[in-house]
């Protein structure tokens, strides 16, 4: 079991300030095996939100808080450990009623829907809950996964490094990443064909089975046709009345059902950069899959990443997740205007620094302005802008070229 020490710790800061951490994020991202790590020295009571007899425990106050007391201790001192606890009712409620009588007890929480979690969580737990999402592997994670000697010396990396020198495996643990995804249990397998049925098992038994909950019978056909038609397109502007016209469904039920795979975390979206220029279009949002595996699984095709058309599209969807791992969804944006000046990435950080980023999936042997770039930083007095791409690390005046591996540097 290989450990990802990063959420690990924000865990760790969380409860120094709150008694109940929750980890929301999409299935099979590796939330239940965070939560075994960081608890595995605690002997924790381990509930599941999906099991009935959990459920019960939860009916009355009187219930869950005696149940405590037979399996912990009489001052519940100790930590809870819930998974999927959104399948618990008004559990919400129960666990504030709890920590605010047992000042020891930690309770630590995962979910993989916010359509249930976060507006019942933040209403009910103000100030007792640290929210924390789990993305799947990162790209650094994905090579911890697949050789940890290679790992221990590529996290010395800086960023004008020549990684395709230094470590020529690396690159192609790349191509494998931005084909197969960062989910663990795949990341685990080295053998392509396994891969791929188990990304089909994930899509079937997991995203589909969860999202039939919340879509139209009668559209389901149609749904299906919709999230094939956004997997074609991401790295897009995202048209919701072309969709509605092209799968024949009506403009609310797309947007509904585009929100509903938003909020289970299955797509992301990203707003536009704004400005008061009228130049600039405000309305349309780009959209991005939380992994490129599950991406490619929907799409149908695991492709050679060299001979795909949408390597390029493939290869920003990849930089927007390193992206977010650091920063948080609504501090990364985009930039376009009507004269088609555009930007993949626009980062506003808390700090008011803005960094702008371009993705190419392409090999550079030299350095070359982009326009986009050189006018944006202009005119937004930016420090620094970066290419992020192949094979080229170098830097002229304010923009610099960074190599894919070394994405999380920025």
């Amino acid at each position: 079991m290989i450990e990802r020490n990063t959420y690990i710790e924000k865990i760790q800061t969380g409860f120094k300030n709150n008694p109940i951490v929750v980890l929301i994020g999409a299935r099979q991202v590796g939330k239940t095996t965070l939560m075994e790590m960081y608890a595995k020295k605690l002997n924790p009571i381990w509930l599941n939100g999906q099991n009935i007899e959990t459920a019960s425990l939860f009916s009355q106050f009187s219930i869950i808080e005696r149940y405590l007391q037979i399996n912990i201790n009489n001052e519940l001192e100790g930590i809870l450990v819930i998974d999927e606890f959104q399948y618990i009712e008004k559990i919400s409620t129960i666990l504030k009623l709890l920590v605010d009588k047992y000042k020891n007890l930690k309770v630590l929480c995962s979910g993989s829907s916010s359509l249930q979690i976060i507006q019942n969580v933040e209403e009910s737990l103000a100030g007792r809950v640290r929210i924390i999402k789990v993305f799947p592997l990162n790209f650094v994670e994905y090579v911890k996964f697949q050789d940890i000697e290679l790992w221990n010396k590529f996290t010395l990396l800086r960023i004008n490094d020549n990684t395709e020198v230094l470590f020529p495996k690396i690159q192609q643990i790349l191509k494998e990443y931005l084909t197969y995804g960062g989910l663990p249990k795949v990341a685990k397998t080295n053998d392509y064909s396994e891969k791929i049925e188990l990304l089909n098992d994930i899509y079937q038994t997991y995203l589909l089975k969860d999202i039939k909950e919340y879509i139209k019978k009668q559209d389901f056909v149609a749904f299906n046709k919709m999230l094939k038609l956004l997997s074609s397109q991401i790295g897009n502007m995202l048209n919701i009345n072309e969709i509605s016209n092209t799968i024949q469904l009506p403009y609310r039920n797309c947007e509904e059902y585009i929100n509903i795979l938003e909020q289970m975390f299955i797509i992301n979206l990203l707003s536009p950069y704004y400005s008061n220029t009228r130049k600039e279009i405000s309305k349309m949002k780009k959209i991005y899959f939380c992994d490129n595996g599950l991406r490619n699984i929907v799409y149908n095709s695991f492709n050679d990443i060299d001979i795909r058309v949408d390597n390029g599209q493939i290869f920003e969807n990849f930089v927007f997740l390193q992206l977010l791992n650091k920063y948080k969804n609504e501090n990364i944006t985009y930039y376009r205007t009507k004269d088609n000046t555009e930007i993949d990435f626009v980062i506003q950080t808390h700090q008011g620094k803005i960094i702008p980023i371009e993705a190419k999936y392409k090999s550079f042997k030299k350095f070359a302005k982009k326009r986009a770039l050189t006018e944006f930083s202009k005119k937004y007095n930016t420090e620094t802008s970066y290419i992020v791409n192949l094979s080229l690390n170098d830097i002229e005046e304010s923009m610099q070229y960074i190599q894919a591996y070394l994405t999380h540097l920025i």
